[in-house]
């Protein structure tokens, strides 16, 4: 594997390159302490033996810069996606996103389609958010700062985040704690509460009028048990977008990729691989 940092518009992000074909960006999510490679790790070698796979950091994440426009947060992370496919030398690549940068790839879908090959989205963010109460998962992530605590972590990820919690190592909780106490992370959260209705609104891609012409063969993924985001939007974005598949995955939380990882990453492969 191959790893280092480039220059992706004003952001500085570090990522790892493994595999040969079709590129194809991994994006993990949002919660504390999160990142790319740990996020993936049941699905890079299996992808890695079709497709030419590329796992950022998100800005505001492990071992990437730190700023997020949080007056747009899904506008600035999808910005950074297309500065790495600028740095990169790629016109286009598939993107796999779970929640937070499941929300980075459909807003650069929508911002620039045509950079966009094909759409694999594991419980993104942003659909209906501005219509309803934050489930209780995401007040838990949202609330995790500015006080962080390996007991909050492990609330949030055993008993929100994975159907399974008794799935999630000691190990894991550890290296996830670890990062989430970055002095810069604690002082300037990536992932917060909006700071306005404008925000808000901006967030919720169910507000977007391009979402109904966007035609990125997209597939969206979600576990029936999610308690972080509501299972009820992948038939919102099924309904809505003219290209859109959708599979639910029962006895499964948020993390589709991970709880599920030999049939995700057949589906995946399948369904990326169609395109060539």
């Amino acid at each position: 594997m191959n790893e280092r940092v480039v220059q992706a518009g004003r952001h500085r992000i570090f990522l790892t390159e493994t595999g040969a074909g079709p590129a194809v960006l991994l994006l993990h999510g949002g919660g504390p302490g999160a990142s790319g490679m740990p996020t993936y790790s049941a699905n890079i070698d299996a992808l890695a033996k079709q497709f030419r796979v590329i796992v950022p950091d998100l800005p505001g994440y492990g071992r990437s810069s730190k700023t997020i426009d949080q007056s747009d947060p899904f506008g600035s992370l999808a910005e950074a996606v297309r500065g790495v496919l600028d740095a990169l030398s790629l016109e286009s690549a598939s993107l796999v996103g779970n929640s937070y940068g499941g929300s980075a790839a459909l807003r650069l879908a929508l911002d620039t389609p045509s950079r966009v090959d094909r759409l694999v989205l594991m419980g993104p963010g942003g659909i209906g958010t501005a219509k309803s109460l934050p489930t209780r998962g995401l007040r838990r992530l949202l609330g995790y700062y500015p006080e962080p605590s390996r007991e909050k972590l492990a609330t949030f990820i055993r008993e929100y985040l994975v159907f399974d919690g008794s799935s999630v190592s000691d190990a894991m909780l550890d290296e996830r704690y670890r990062a989430s106490l970055d002095p810069e992370v604690i002082a300037n959260p990536p992932l917060r509460r909006p700071s306005s209705l404008k925000t808000l609104r901006r967030m919720d891609f169910t507000l977007d009028r391009r979402l109904r012409t966007l035609d990125v063969p997209t597939l969206v993924l979600w576990g029936v048990k999610d308690r972080v985001n509501r299972p009820s939007g992948g038939t919102t974005l099924a309904r809505t977008m003219p290209n859109c598949d959708l599979m639910l995955f029962g006895n499964t939380g948020h993390w589709v990729q991970w709880e599920c990882a030999d049939r995700f990453n057949s589906m995946v492969a399948e369904f990326i691989g169609s395109a060539a």
